[in-house]
């Protein structure tokens, strides 16, 4: 008697990667092209160090602080990063001897990824996305920011169209020093305010 059940193979996942690409391909895209542009972007561009320049500009200039502080998007356009379009808005939150501020993406691990870098696996990790709104002191603490009791933690959720990039605040041994070596110091994790200077 024959056997009549069908075997059902799920594709793997390099290849459902190849019959997508086919199918673009097919439609006339260069797919090959578009991620080579997107690996440059992302290794070479869209880069921590973006942001760090703001920040360094906004220390040693108090009317682009300004700027920065009122509309984000412009104030990166002006000093040439671009954003996507769908970035609608760049809320910068500057923090404070007594306020800390931090942000997260809840739904996923959105960013300001053309001023912060892509975000760091941590940032997209579920529990870093659900524990830092609810506990974000025992999760700072946990990454290494022992922050004192009468600090404000205050947690910025981005949405569809909002990013948000941390202003860290200037370390008090800085003052005199170049826009250039002060940039050097910001890191990601401080645009993302998870650690301080």
């Amino acid at each position: 008697m024959p056997d009549d059940r069908v075997v059902v193979r799920t594709a793997t996942v390099e290849e459902r990667v190849d019959a997508i690409q086919a199918a673009l391909d097919a439609k006339g895209f260069d797919t090959r092209k578009a991620v080579e542009e997107l690996e440059h972007k992302a290794q070479e561009e869209w880069l921590p160090r973006n942001g760090a320049r703001m920040v360094a500009r906004a220390w040693v200039d108090a009317e682009y602080r300004k700027r920065l502080l009122a509309n984000g998007r412009e104030a990166a356009a002006e000093m040439g990063f671009a954003m996507p379009k769908h970035h609608r808005h760049l809320v910068v939150l500057e923090n404070a001897p007594k306020v800390q501020n931090v942000i997260c993406c809840t739904l996923c691990s959105c960013t300001a990824f053309t001023l912060i870098g892509l975000p760091p696996d941590w940032y997209k990790d579920l529990q870093y996305r659900s524990r830092v709104v609810r506990e974000s002191r025992t999760v700072l603490a946990e990454m290494g920011l022992a922050l004192d009791p009468d600090v404000e933690v205050r947690v910025w959720d981005t949405t569809a169209d909002t990013r948000y990039m941390v202003l860290p605040e200037r370390p008090a041994h800085t003052m005199g020093w170049s826009e250039e070596r002060l940039a050097a110091i910001v890191t990601r994790d401080s645009l993302i305010g998870v650690a301080r200077l």
